[in-house]
């Protein structure tokens, strides 16, 4: 399957700069660009004063803050507006068909927001202004990583993306998540020049691998006409993810492809593999999905 739809995620406040880099992708394999880009309301809680003021004060201040409140509601959806017509007036400068959408919504709500967008697109991408954004990147990520289904691409900053790679590593572990990503990734598979399939600590025994490590996995991309070679490396007391990253450094790999790690605890499950990526930072694409 081709991608034929993309997300891109922003917030009203970022550069163009994950735009223009899910629009270049677009572009090179003629697919369609939808944008969301989210304003956080920056809702905090007010009180109604202190206590020994007397009603009449406490319900002028409470009015004040509702007044405030709407002026500074008015004052960002207008700039909501024009942040949109720009990104719109960018993609058509650019010749890339588009979508732009525009949400405004407190942090509990992105995640929500996202999915609901990336459940009509067949790929995410993830720019570098969002996985350096402490408060947006998270929340979206789980959006639409965990919640949607729907692959990501995750291009940390200074990494040259492509959506026609010719040399891929993919760091094959036997879960379900590499199983999805893997699937996900196979037209990008089938036209590289390059595979290869790493396995860190494998283990020859009934867990998926066959009869040695990695010969079912080969044996199911061949069935595809993709040819691979397998390499099985010791982690020697290192993480997996430092592993796969170097790995991919000494072949010069143009992209890896892994599944997102997926445990039981929601801080484990947003800042596990993926974010794990971020804090390796390598400059390079990683596709992954859980």
């Amino acid at each position: 399957m081709t991608f034929k739809t993309a997300l891109c995620v922003t917030e009203m406040e970022h550069s163009d700069q994950d735009v223009r880099t899910a629009a270049d992708l677009c572009a090179e394999v003629g697919a369609r660009l939808s944008v969301l880009i989210i304003k956080f309301t920056g809702r905090r809680p007010f009180g109604a004063g202190p206590a020994l003021w007397p009603e009449r004060i406490q319900a002028a201040f409470r009015l004040e803050t509702q007044l405030s409140e709407i002026q500074t509601f008015s004052r960002e959806i207008d700039r909501l507006v024009k942040r949109s017509r720009e990104i719109h007036t960018l993609l058509e400068a650019m010749g890339i068909p588009s979508d732009v959408y525009t949400d405004y919504c407190d942090q509990a709500c992105v995640g929500d927001a996202v999915r609901q967008r990336a459940l009509c697109a067949d790929l995410v991408v993830i720019g570098p202004s969002l996985l350096n954004d402490d408060d947006l990147g998270p929340a979206a990520i789980n959006g639409c990583l965990f919640e949607s289904g729907k692959p990501v691409l995750v291009v940390p900053r200074g990494a040259k993306a492509s959506l026609r790679p010719q040399r891929i590593l993919v760091g094959w572990d036997t879960r379900v998540e590499t199983s999805r990503a893997i699937r996900g990734a196979l037209h990008l598979l089938s036209g590289a020049d390059q595979v290869r399939v790493t396995l860190v600590d494998p283990e020859a025994i009934g867990n998926g691998n066959g009869p040695g490590p990695g010969i079912d996995i080969v044996a199911y991309l061949a069935r595809h006409g993709i040819r691979v070679v397998v390499d099985r490396l010791p982690s020697v007391a290192q993480s997996v993810t430092t592993i796969l990253v170097q790995h991919a450094i000494d072949t010069a790999a143009d992209m890896v492809v892994m599944g997102a790690w997926s445990r039981p605890r929601l801080r484990e499950r947003i800042f596990g593999g993926v974010i794990g990526w971020m804090i390796e930072k390598p400059r390079l694409p990683l596709f992954a999905a859980a």
